[in-house]
């Protein structure tokens, strides 16, 4: 049950930064792109950049500060590079990014959030 909620909330919180970046001028190009490496919650694309995204959604912000490591940030590029060709195109800029949700505040974009 817990693990069914969780579920939902995060679904919810995708969907909350998929609206935030299509207000910010942002082409959702797919959602939940699973791969050999791990799922990539949105793929965005605006002026030049495909953005491959996680976003993390906490009840409290507070929490947020915890929810997102080099582990998770590690997973998510090896997935992008899996599919890179499917969505970047020559001349394209690629990057990791990471969206932070909580009840009551803006979202928190952390833009080219994997260097490695």
């Amino acid at each position: 049950m817990k693990r069914q909620r969780a579920e939902r909330e995060g679904r919810r919180g995708e969907r909350r930064a998929e609206l935030w970046l299509r207000a910010k001028g942002w082409s959702i190009l797919d959602r939940r792109r699973k791969t050999p490496a791990g799922e990539i919650d949105l793929v965005a694309r605006r002026m030049g950049v495909v953005a491959f995204i996680e976003v993390k959604w906490r009840k409290q912000a507070a929490d947020l500060a915890f929810a997102i490591d080099e582990y998770r940030l590690r997973r998510v590029a090896a997935a992008a590079e899996a599919v890179a060709q499917d969505y970047v195109r020559d001349g394209d800029d690629m990057r990791i990014d990471v969206i932070l949700l909580a009840p009551g505040r803006l979202p928190d974009h952390i833009v080219n959030a994997w260097q490695p």
